[in-house]
């Protein structure tokens, strides 16, 4: 299945339903979806208030722009908890920094995404400090991707040479092969991380018409089909496929740790 793992590595765990998603070209396809259906994307604008009168949802203002709705959805990734901020909500949802490094094109080098079992284990982490375990994975492209790491450092965006060094030997440990692979390029990106681990999908505590689709970490665009069908149920008020009970944002009332919750009106 993998020829060139290391010889060291004596047992693993296959999943065969495993499969691989290229978010650039499924955003693309959603854009299209979304279009036909009549919908519109406003780009350029930044929200800067959620409106609202006694508890109520009205619209809300960017720095151009006033919109009037029922209902505004919170779909804003890292940024989420500063977008409940601004309705005088609370949601603890943080930056979790990570690094990816890119190889050139080496087809049939490796075959499916092979990750240690850190790699679970520093999922389900709450530590801030850096975390890192060997995940390699090949695209239909030829490169291959290796990492990863996971910090809360807030957007703290410059390139760490030694978080790097580190992910390519924990690579190489598994993949001896890929110490003669070049590399390509390294990126990082900010996940939006709940203290629970769980996404938060559903209607605001604090705000009514206030709805929240985030927190997925780094599985949003494999969970966003499912996200988008689960709170379109919930605010249509139909019955959704599954218990949304687990990812309602109303377990975090409460627990704003600033001194009080200010309900815009």
């Amino acid at each position: 299945m993998e020829p060139h793992i290391s010889p060291t590595i004596e047992y693993g765990v296959y999943y065969p339903q495993d499969a691989q998603c290229q978010p650039m070209l499924a955003a693309a396809q959603m854009i299209r979806a979304v279009k036909q259906r009549g919908g519109k994307f406003i780009q350029g604008e930044n929200v800067i208030a959620i409106n609202s009168k006694n508890g109520q949802v009205t619209g809300l203002t960017t720095n151009k722009n006033a919109y009037a709705s029922p209902i505004v959805l919170n779909a804003t990734g890292t940024w989420a908890g500063d977008i409940a901020k601004l309705a005088g909500s609370y949601l603890p949802i943080a930056p979790r920094r990570g690094f990816i490094l890119v190889t050139v094109p080496a087809p049939e080098l490796i075959f499916h995404k092979v990750y240690d079992a850190d790699y679970v284990a520093n999922i389900a982490s709450g530590e801030a400090d850096l975390q890192s375990s060997a995940v390699v994975e090949g695209t239909a492209s030829g490169t291959i991707l290796i990492g990863a790491s996971r910090e809360r450092v807030g957007f703290k965006s410059e390139f760490e040479i030694p978080i790097l060094r580190q992910l390519a030997r924990q690579a190489i440990s598994v993949f001896p092969i890929l110490k003669e692979v070049q590399l390509l390029r390294a990126y990082r990106g900010f996940r939006p991380y709940a203290p629970d681990h769980l996404p938060v999908i559903g209607e605001d505590g604090n705000i009514s018409g206030l709805w929240h689709a985030a927190g997925h970490e780094g599985a949003g665009i494999v969970l966003a089909p499912a996200t988008a069908e689960l709170i379109t149920a919930e605010i249509l008020g139909k019955t959704p496929f599954m218990d949304p009970t687990p990812f309602s944002p109303k377990r975090f009332m409460n627990q704003d740790p600033s001194a009080g919750v200010h309900v815009a009106s």
